[in-house]
């Protein structure tokens, strides 16, 4: 696999009942074969734990697949069955996200600033590429549900002569019972490079 992703995590996945592992994420998976599978964000990905593998099928988004596999990996052993809060919560104000999205952890939403921040049509473009719900936030936003359980808000506000422009995701506030900090930040360097 790769740095990023130490073949114990597929140790630990392999060590997890299926039934269980299906139950908390509504993930397939494959008895015989040994493999799970998982829509992201749209796409279906194939996790074959005895193989510390991770194969993406069909048409998607382009990915920083170490980060997307480590959250995948990190989804299918941790994830809860809860029901979503229906709050957004900035990365600030998930327990412990204070101290821990700043300096190498901030999120790299300055990514969709550059990119979007003086071309609202290319934003609009962007998220209904990636299957996106418009919400009624910032200059413009989408929500996306990367699974069922990890639903993701990208905001834009557009820059003019006095501000410049700024980007900003939210979660939905279960996040913090779902994911640790790290796998979080991973989720988020996903997002900003795929968008």
């Amino acid at each position: 696999m790769s740095q990023l992703i130490d073949n114990i995590l597929f140790r630990d996945l392999s060590a997890c009942d299926p039934k269980d592992v299906i139950n908390r994420t509504n993930a397939l998976y494959d008895e015989k074969k040994g493999i799970y599978r998982l829509d992201i964000w749209g796409r279906s990905y194939e996790v074959i734990p005895e193989q510390s593998r991770i194969t993406p099928r069909g048409e998607g988004p382009d990915t920083y697949r170490e980060y997307l596999y480590l959250f995948i990996l990190h989804y299918l052993m941790n994830a809860k069955a809860i029901p979503l809060s229906g709050q957004w919560v900035s990365e600030k104000d998930i327990t412990g996200g204070g101290a821990f999205f700043r300096g190498p952890h901030t999120l790299p939403t300055q990514i969709l600033a550059q990119a979007f921040g003086k071309d609202l049509a290319a934003f609009l473009d962007a998220g209904k590429r990636l299957g996106g719900t418009p919400l009624a936030m910032a200059d413009a936003a989408f929500s996306f549900l990367i699974t069922p359980r990890i639903p993701v808000a990208v905001l834009l506000w557009l820059g003019d002569d006095e501000f410049e422009s700024e980007a900003k995701l939210l979660f939905d506030k279960t996040i913090e019972q779902q994911l640790p900090l790290d796998i979080i930040y991973a989720l988020a360097v996903e997002i900003c490079h795929a968008f």
